[in-house]
């Protein structure tokens, strides 16, 4: 990634089909890190576990991190576009602070 970027098809998608949130997927692992992909030079990391269900809606602890992401997206989207977040390909500018 750090060649590259953090090109799509090295993500999951994960969230709903209105949010942003997918899942870094390691390989021959059980684990995953969940994260908010903006383009692919920015990904807000978040937080993540082992997968011990099918799904992770299934799981109260791997659930409560992609619901948490998905608030944290609904907040960047609102910022843009109401002006108070500008979000380009590689950065993000805010004077903003978030409450999750």
């Amino acid at each position: 990634m750090l060649d590259k970027g953090a090109l799509e098809r090295l993500f999951r998608y994960e969230g709903k089909m209105n949010d942003r949130v997918y899942a870094l997927p390691v390989y021959k692992s059980k684990l995953r890190l969940y994260c908010v992909r903006l383009s692919d030079k920015i990904i807000v990391l978040g937080n993540g576990g082992v997968k011990k269900t099918q799904k992770y809606q299934e799981d109260d602890e791997l659930r409560g991190y992609v619901v948490t992401l998905q608030t944290f997206d609904r907040l960047l989207k609102e910022g843009e576009a109401n002006g108070s977040i500008v979000i380009t390909e590689n950065t993000i500018e805010t004077d903003k602070t978030f409450e999750l």
